[in-house]
């Protein structure tokens, strides 16, 4: 299987404005990797990076394997009145103003994003801002939208697909596939229409025991999106063991308890046959689809059954995310972890965020998780963030 640097230089030429903006926010998160990692007494805010924006916590779509409504989703109970909590854009735009210098690569997400009241005069007033501006979406909502989405520059649209049509609204929904396909058609109208290269397209596949069988036959459909990208991504998952484990050093060091890590905790990695999904995908990028093809993490062959059938048995570790990266909850609360929001550093409407950024109980997770053994939490594992942005261990 090819590595994934192997597709930069494809992503470079299809727009190098763009690309200059992503690589300048990279470039920093790949310096993290080297620099010491700092806690107390140090200005973190310099090295931010990636911000991640999540505007709301309500979704029109109940996907299966997702963490948030999935089968043991944590918002199942709660999202009607989390809803009520999400931020006007005013404060959004307030938090817009004091990250924008540090030019981090900007990424929406939700629940779905599209729910959010504002998050076109949002989109807009970050893209005025010259920010990177990615927002990851379940697609549905696009094509009504595409017009402005195209005539506002946003940057890259990740969209959500899982498999062809039969398989993939198995999972996410009955008639989920068709309106994607009418989504990417219109928005590629639009960008014809109005002259424009942007926004980029992505399609973000999370590979589960449902679906992995299905994805080449994904991969030839998407010859027709005239999309920029295409990534696999292996799935978060974890067990009873890590859970309990992670509960218990969480209580330990940072005396908080934790919610959302057993909401990955759904056996979707259970079954599969690590050396036909291995195939599936070395087939996939060994074919010229017209848009770059990526793995989430790449892995040795043999490695691929570790992944998913000993969960407890690290294949990237030494996260980098609290040094260059944050997440902004839909009712202003920042913490590090996108998909494990259980250690609040602060939020934005009480504090300026470089405040925030830079507290103790910021610095206090810094300095207990660079004291871990690899670098890391119990409860890392599988994290997406972490095999983003993780060091590879050898082997693996």
């Amino acid at each position: 299987m090819k590595k994934n640097i192997a597709v930069v230089p494809l992503l470079l030429s299809r727009n190098k404005t763009l690309a200059a903006k992503m690589f300048y926010g990279f470039y920093k998160i790949g310096k993290t990797q080297f620099f010491p990692k700092h806690d107390y007494n140090f200005n973190h805010f310099k090295n931010l990076a990636l911000v991640y924006f999540k505007l709301t916590p309500a979704c029109n779509l109940r996907c299966v394997m997702c963490g948030q409504y999935g089968d043991k989703g944590i918002m199942n109970n709660c999202a009607a009145e989390e809803t009520k909590k999400i931020l006007p854009l005013e404060i959004w735009k307030k938090f817009i103003d004091e990250i924008a210098p540090q030019r981090p690569v900007t990424y929406i997400w939700g629940g779905e994003p599209f729910l959010y009241p504002d998050l076109f005069p949002l989109a807009r007033y970050m893209v005025e801002k010259g920010l990177y501006v990615s927002v990851n979406t379940n697609g549905t909502l696009m094509e009504r939208h595409a017009e402005q989405i195209v005539r506002d520059k946003w940057s890259t649209l990740f969209v959500s697909l899982d498999a062809f049509r039969d398989v993939n609204d198995a999972l996410r929904g009955k008639g989920a596939y068709d309106k994607v396909i009418a989504g990417f058609r219109a928005i590629n109208r639009e960008k014809q229409k109005q002259k424009s290269k942007i926004p980029m397209l992505g399609i973000v596949t999370v590979v589960t025991n449902k679906n992995y069988m299905d994805l080449d036959n994904l991969a030839e459909a998407t010859r027709e999106y005239n999309l920029d990208l295409h990534i696999f991504n292996l799935g978060t998952y974890t067990n009873d063991n890590i859970v309990a484990t992670q509960r218990r050093f969480m209580q330990e060091k940072l005396d908080t308890d934790i919610d959302c890590l057993d909401a990955y905790n759904t056996g979707y990695n259970l079954g599969i046959d690590a050396q036909k999904l291995h195939n599936i995908l070395q087939n996939i990028h060994c074919k010229n689809f017209g848009h770059p093809m990526i793995t989430v993490p790449v892995l040795n062959p043999e490695k691929t059954h570790t992944y998913y059938a000993d969960l407890e048995t690290p294949v990237r570790n030494h996260c980098i995310v609290p040094w260059c990266q944050t997440n902004i909850d839909y009712n202003g609360d920042v913490h590090f972890c996108a998909d494990y929001p259980d250690y609040i550093l602060g939020n934005i409407t009480q504090q300026s965020f470089k405040e925030i950024y830079n507290n103790d109980r910021a610095n206090r997770f810094r300095k207990v998780i660079h004291s871990c053994e690899g670098g890391m939490f119990p409860g890392c594992l599988r994290c997406y963030q972490n095999m983003l942005f993780g060091k590879k261990i050898k082997g693996y």
